[in-house]
């Protein structure tokens, strides 16, 4: 029987009456760099957060590595959250010590080689970095551990263009072959060139998990494209030929 990275057998979550996921059924094997893609309020941040054991779902399963979000998991799991959680008086070297002490698999010596590749001064507190250079620091811890499974949350939506291919790079030449990387973004085009599969979310649920190859290959679209497929918006009005302002 293959053995999964991650999976999820009718995963539900809710918020009071809300329902942000829905029966979700997934598998993600090792080795893949996959996309989580959706519109806002899809449900990916909440489906992040269940893998890496922050939330409890309220019906179905997940399991990381065969195992239920726990100990163990935590200890395979890398997470990079879409905000910073860090305290705005601690400096980089202070980070750097933290996860060193609390994760048996980080590498504080790759740590500090991709800060200076970033251009990120160890010395330097939080509260005088940049949007972008405190998600350059997160990126930097996430990626130095050694985890089967990496989850990263929006890794390059406050960094400038110029920056994002860096930054992509960085991600691809520092994770584990044999492990597996979801990362949620809306900068589609900006990271369909490193993605194996999409898994897109609409609503709590999963309206499609494909490779990118198959996409290209036998519908010749890129990801940005079935993306605006997808989840096209039609304006109010425009059926009838009018435009109507609300």
């Amino acid at each position: 029987m293959e053995q999964y990275v991650m999976e999820c057998r009718g995963l539900t979550k809710t918020y009071g009456k809300k329902t942000a996921l829905e029966g979700i059924d997934l598998n993600i094997k090792a080795g893949k760099i996959i996309g989580l893609l959706g519109p806002n309020g899809s449900g990916k941040t909440t489906l992040i957060k269940l893998a890496n054991g922050l939330l409890a779902p309220n019906g179905g399963e997940i399991c990381i590595d065969g195992h239920r979000p726990g100990v163990y998991t935590k200890s395979v799991v890398s997470y990079l959250p879409d905000r910073m959680y860090f305290a705005d008086w601690m400096r980089a070297e202070d980070l750097l010590r933290f996860f060193k002490d609390f994760y048996g698999d980080f590498d504080r010596d790759k740590a500090e080689t991709m800060m200076g590749e970033l251009g990120v001064s160890t010395r330097d507190r939080l509260k005088t970095m940049s949007k972008g250079t405190k998600e350059k620091v997160q990126l930097v811890l996430a990626m130095s551990r050694r985890a089967k499974l990496y989850l990263l949350d929006e890794p390059i939506g406050g960094v400038d263009p110029a920056a994002r291919e860096f930054i992509l790079r960085t991600i691809l030449t520092n994770y584990s072959p044999e492990a597996s990387l979801i990362i949620s973004t809306h900068l589609i085009t900006d990271i369909e060139k490193v993605l194996d599969e999409v898994i897109f979310l609409q609503e709590g649920r999963v309206v499609r998990q494909e490779s990118v190859d198959v996409i290209r290959e036998q519908e010749g679209k890129s990801v940005d494209q079935l993306f605006r497929e997808i989840f096209s918006i039609t304006p109010v009005g425009e059926h009838s030929g009018r435009r109507e302002v609300r």
